[in-house]
Parts: C-alpha cells; sequence; structure tokens
C-alpha cells in the first residue's frame, strides 16, 4: 500500500463514521437471512464494502508493523501488568485506529498521542509481529518470555485468551471485548466503523493444565445461554476450544503446544426449514391440480363425445321406421 493512500485509508478507518437508518427492514433483518458481513451504511445509504476491499485490513496491519519497527516504538506496561500505554504520533496513531489496535486516551496532544493496549494487544505487536518493545516503569526492557509470565501472573486465563486472540488476529479478523455480548470476544471482517461484528466468541480450554476451567461450556443450559445472546444481537456463536497437553502456562513455550479448535453453533430454526420444504410440496400440488383440471376437460370431452353418440344413435329407429313406411306405401301405389 502506498503512503498517501493508507495514511488517508487510516484517518477514515480510525475514525467513528456516522450512520443512519436506511429502511426499516435494515433493523429487523434476521441471522438466517444475512449470509457473511453486514455492513454499515453512511448518509448517502451505500455500503462500506467497496472502502474496505480497497484497503485491506492486512494491508494496514502489515504498514501499521513497518512503521512501529521502524520507529522502534516502546510500550510502558503497567504496575498491575494487565496493559501498557504505547505514545505515538498522529501519522502511527491514524494507523492504529485503522487497524483497531488499542484505544486512545484522551487529553493527550496534537503532536504525540496515547493508546492504552490491552494485553492481549502488546504481546501480539511485542511477540507475532515482533513490531514493538515493551519496557517497566523504570525503563527496564521486558523480552517475551518475561512479559508472558507477567501476563499470565496478572491473569489466570491469559494464556488461553491470548492463544483464541492470536488465532483470529493471523487471520485478519478484528477482535474486541465481547463482555457486552456476554462473550469473551466479537471478531469483526474490518474495521468496526464499517461493518459490525459476525461472531461472538467464547473460549473453551480443554486438558489438565487448565484446571477448573475446562468445565466451560460442557452444560447445554450454558449453550444455549450463550447461543440465545448470539441470536439475539444478529451474531454467530463461535467456539474455540483450546487443547493442550501437560505443560507450563506460565512459560511461553506452552504457546506453540496450545491446539485450536473451532466450532460455529447456530440454532435450528423451523420455519426456515418448513419454508424449504413447502415450497416443492406447494409446486406438487400445483402440478396436481393442473394434471386434475386437464383430466376433468378429457373427461368432459368425452362425456359430451359419449353423449352426442347416443343421440345419433337414438334417431335410428325413427328414420329407419320412416323408411319402411316409405317403401310399403310406393309399393301399394304401383299394385
Amino acid at each position: 500500500m502506498k503512503g498517501g493512500k493508507s495514511n488517508a485509508a487510516g484517518r477514515s478507518l480510525g475514525e467513528e463514521t456516522p450512520t443512519e437508518d436506511c429502511g426499516a427492514d435494515t433493523m429487523q433483518r434476521k441471522l438466517m437471512d444475512l449470509p457473511g458481513p453486514r455492513w454499515k451504511k453512511g448518509k448517502d445509504c451505500k455500503g462500506f464494502a467497496a472502502l474496505a476491499a480497497a484497503n485491506p485490513m492486512s494491508s494496514i496491519v502489515a504498514e501499521l508493523q513497518a512503521s512501529l519497527r521502524d520507529s522502534e516504538a516502546v510500550a510502558i506496561l503497567a504496575a498491575h501488568a494487565r496493559d501498557a500505554i504505547l505514545e505515538v504520533g498522529p501519522r502511527q496513531a491514524a494507523l492504529l485506529n485503522g487497524a483497531a489496535f488499542g484505544r486512545a486516551v484522551e487529553g493527550a496532544g496534537a503532536e504525540s498521542q496515547w493508546f492504552q493496549l490491552g494485553p492481549e494487544e502488546v504481546f501480539f505487536l511485542c511477540h507475532a509481529l515482533k513490531c514493538l518493545r515493551v519496557e517497566s516503569n523504570n525503563k527496564t526492557r521486558i523480552g517475551a518470555p518475561e512479559l508472558w509470565g507477567l501476563l499470565a501472573s496478572g491473569s489466570e486465563q491469559f494464556p488461553e485468551m491470548y492463544r483464541a486472540y492470536q488465532y483470529l488476529r493471523l487471520k485478519n479478523w478484528v477482535v474486541r471485548s465481547g463482555l457486552q455480548y456476554g462473550a469473551d470476544f466479537v471478531a469483526y471482517r474490518h474495521h468496526p466503523a464499517l461493518v459490525h461484528s459476525e461472531f461472538t466468541v467464547v473460549v473453551a480450554p480443554e486438558g489438565k493444565a487448565f484446571g477448573t476451567r475446562c468445565a466451560r461450556m460442557e452444560v447445554w443450559s450454558e449453550v444455549l445461554c450463550a447461543l440465545r445472546a448470539s441470536g439475539s444481537v444478529a451474531k454467530t456463536l463461535l467456539v474455540l476450544t483450546i487443547s493442550t497437553k501437560s505443560c507450563e502456562l506460565g512459560s511461553l513455550d506452552c504457546l506453540e503446544q496450545m491446539i485450536v479448535h473451532e466450532r460455529t453453533i447456530t440454532r435450528w430454526i423451523p420455519q426456515q426449514c418448513s419454508e424449504q420444504q413447502d415450497k416443492p410440496c406447494r409446486e406438487e400440488t400445483n402440478r396436481d391440480g393442473q394434471r386434475q383440471k386437464s383430466c376433468i376437460e378429457v373427461s368432459s370431452n368425452e362425456e359430451q363425445e359419449h353423449t352426442s353418440g347416443g343421440v345419433v344413435f337414438s334417431y335410428w329407429p325413427v328414420v329407419l321406421s320412416y323408411t319402411i313406411l316409405f317403401s310399403v306405401l310406393v309399393y301399394k301405389l304401383k299394385s
């Protein structure tokens, strides 16, 4: 992506674009009628699919990676090891917004801006993209193995959450917190300003290493609750099962041993199946009705022919009797 073009794209994707209601059906559409992404619309009621296609998320992330790496960006890890603060210029701020990383801190100056990065985001930029250096408050550099240990100690669920985050991010999905939907994450096909999220993501660890956290999504009531919550907001439930053999979750070496299994769960909608089955039935009914109509017409024609034949046949005795009578009269007159 060229410099000038990507800069404009970063600004347009980073800002929340106002949308308007372009029809009542937009809010009333159901998930069964919405295959694929649901692009938002601007004031002209045109979707942002073309804008997203012209600025793929992979290109924006690649440019952000190159920019942070060239500037040797440094993020300061918070004392509680839950998030980090990154200072960037206007150019990198636009790229961070465009790639949907972190949240801008209010009150920053015009020349430099501050971004708050979550634990999954800061480790992804540091370890997966290798474009960010992390330091402590006393300016001590923190390597990836040490950073993993600090983040894992700050949150027991960090190992499986990061593995799921990395799995989706490497597939160019934009991953945000799904707390408001009762899930771990929500996944967007592109920037949240352009498209609605398609999936609510629930992370289900599996294996002895995760301890009691393995009991998640094993009870039908929990699955149904998550499924109902996803369906009510027109999203598909995506369950990412993180499985691993016995390993030390506090060590970075366990990251390569964690395997991700993805499953999408959707509700069975009787109305949809009924409509699909009723359509051929109605066609067969119409064909049967036409066949019956044609049979009735044929029967009616045959009946008319039989009736007319019967009428003609009933005149023969009268004609025969008149013929005999006429012959007798002629014979008597001659004699």
